[in-house]
């Protein structure tokens, strides 16, 4: 196949529809491929199947044999050819079948994924995405059920983004395979079943950049993924009690929208973060150590994390008590020493 782009023009949106996150990122994958003949697709099981969360679903009869297959059960090497064909000029995008699956994968990420543009002076781009589904909630048990993003967030030349919702879900993944960077783009699973009202294509805001998706005056909660609306629901249940919480999503994990968040915590004074990783040595570690080091003259007090515990996943019957909740998320806040 000639590795070449098409030059189908952009499609007119069409009539909004409910669309779920997995159907608004089955549409990313087949726009981009009908776009851009550069663009496959493969992993395990996403060739007829259509993907265990049947996120390719469809793609295989649409495209053929030459632009999404099914590979072998080898995540290393899943990424290792993914390299070699994004060096020759391919789109790449590549499933990590679950979130813990990718760990074979590791050294070529850490050392030849992140790596390729620097090691070579900026003469060789790796133009590919790895979607990895993550996050817990959906009965999976430990391997199918980890939070994986801060091995990647703390890599740099690694771009690491996480979509909340079904509109990002679409634009960011659009995005992510246009980039000449390397992209994991992190999809929670527990997400992948909401619903919202969609007409495409849309284009949301930039990958890179936070959003405020709730205003408030009193609390800067700070979510990514599965627990933006997390957050949502704290925020809703905290105006029943006078308190006004502003609700950020990150989108993107590296690089870190270090504007956006800080506007909002000098505006609010008070943040807390929340992630379903354990807490030591978590995503929301970082995020707390920056939030303080850029805005510690406007905190009224410490940020907060609200996390999973530090214990390996739990068993489906007690996932619900390891997960952080509206409920614990309140409890937090209240450990404030709050004004009379």
């Amino acid at each position: 196949m000639t590795a070449t782009a098409t030059s189908t023009p952009p499609a007119e949106a069409s009539a909004p529809t409910q669309l779920t996150m997995a159907g608004a990122l089955n549409a990313a994958l087949r726009d981009a491929m009908s776009v851009d003949d550069r663009v496959v697709v493969y992993g395990e099981d996403v060739g007829p199947l259509g993907g265990v969360f049947r996120v390719t679903d469809g793609l295989h009869a649409a495209f053929g044999d030459d632009r999404i297959w099914d590979s072998p059960l080898a995540e290393s090497g899943i990424i290792g050819t993914a390299i070699g064909m994004a060096m020759y000029g391919m789109r790449p995008v590549v499933e990590m079948q679950f979130d813990a699956f990718s760990y074979p994968a590791f050294e070529q990420m850490v050392s030849h994924v992140a790596k390729m543009r620097n090691r070579t002076k900026g003469r060789v781009t790796l133009p590919m995405v790895v979607r990895i589904p993550c996050a817990g909630a959906i009965g999976g048990v430990e391997h199918h059920s980890d939070s994986s993003e801060s091995y990647w967030a703390s890599t740099p030349g690694l771009t690491v983004v996480m979509p909340s919702n079904p509109a990002d879900a679409y634009s960011m993944l659009r995005e992510a395979i246009d980039s000449d960077d390397p992209v994991v783009f992190m999809e929670p699973k527990s997400r992948y079943w909401s619903k919202a009202p969609l007409a495409l294509p849309v284009t949301t805001a930039p990958m890179d950049r936070a959003e405020v998706v709730r205003e408030g005056t009193d609390v800067t909660l700070i979510g990514y993924g599965p627990t933006v609306r997390t957050a949502l629901e704290a925020a809703e249940a905290a105006a029943a009690e006078g308190l006004s919480i502003e609700v950020v999503d990150l989108r993107s994990l590296s690089p870190f929208d270090d504007a956006t968040v800080g506007a909002s915590v000098r505006k609010t004074s008070r943040a807390a973060v929340i992630h379903e990783a354990a807490q030591f040595g978590g995503y929301g570690a970082e995020v707390a150590a920056r939030v303080t080091e850029r805005n510690f003259h406007h905190l009224a007090a410490p940020v907060l994390r609200i996390a999973g515990f530090d214990i390996p996943y739990p068993s489906p019957k007690l996932e619900e008590y390891h997960l952080p909740t509206a409920d614990r998320v309140l409890a937090a806040l209240d450990t404030w020493e709050w004004d009379a």
